[in-house]
């Protein structure tokens, strides 16, 4: 699994646990739904840390929180 694809599977996952959508969650965030949408669908394959953390800080939780998941700890190696 990629690293991007981690990352919108947990965006999803974290969600789904709140009960929200994603155009709520741009609204929590501060950032336009379009952005979200960007990594949530595979427009974006590498999101900036600081779009991952505002995204973070809108859901209510810290990185370490947001990157604690298996989703990361079985991630393939990016550099072959």
């Amino acid at each position: 699994m990629s690293t991007s694809l981690a990352i919108r599977n947990r965006i999803l996952e974290l969600c789904g646990k709140k009960d929200i959508t994603i155009h709520r969650l741009s609204i929590l965030c501060g950032l336009p739904a379009s952005s979200i949408k960007n990594i949530v669908y595979g427009k974006s394959l590498n999101p900036k840390i600081l779009t991952i953390k505002i995204i973070c800080d809108g859901l209510g939780i810290t990185l370490a929180e947001f990157f604690s998941s298996e989703e990361f700890n079985g991630l393939d190696q990016e550099i072959q």
